[in-house]
């Protein structure tokens, strides 16, 4: 194990990084210590530009990847070498936001057809009533557990109603 690898771990437990991202760091400074045929310690930020541009273009990695590898190589640049930092100087990739897919009214009444029971059904329509997203729908247990929550749905549901209507 070199001194480097020793350091920069030495730093990631200090501040108690995950296994995980421990792991993805260190393969991270590997591949790019790799890419170049040197030690990290000889390279600089006009080195990590043409990495970010060599993952992008060879190996076509999505920008979610890169952001990854950029916060590896940020992290061994700033606290593991201790150089100063400056933002421009290892830039993180813009990563595309994605529109949601916007269903018509063919495909909600299907999907609200398709609950096995009446709760299901209620439980559908109220929530693509009140517009709550999936991710909070999917991280409650139940999404219509008290009652100030189910009136509360239901004012909701009554202003999309109305807003629709007139």
């Amino acid at each position: 194990m070199t001194h480097l690898r020793q350091q920069m771990l030495d730093e990631l437990q200090r501040r108690n990084y995950s296994q995980s991202t421990t792991r993805s760091y260190i393969f991270a400074v590997e591949d790019f210590a790799k890419y170049f045929h040197r030690s990290p310690e000889r390279l600089g930020p006009d080195h990590i530009r043409q990495y970010q541009a060599y993952l992008f273009r060879e190996r076509k990695l999505s920008p979610g990847t890169i952001q990854g590898r950029t916060a590896a190589l940020r992290f061994l640049f700033v606290k593991t070498l201790r150089r100063p930092y400056l933002p421009d100087d290892i830039p993180f990739p813009k990563r595309q936001r994605r529109l949601p897919t916007i269903l018509d009214q063919q495909e909600v009444a299907r999907l609200i057809d398709s609950a096995g029971n009446l709760m299901h059904r209620t439980m559908m329509m109220m929530l693509y009533a009140t517009g709550l997203r999936r991710p909070r729908c999917a991280t409650s247990r139940s999404p219509i557990s008290t009652a100030s929550a189910w009136s509360f749905m239901c004012a909701r549901a009554r202003e999309a109603v109305i807003a629709t209507c007139c």
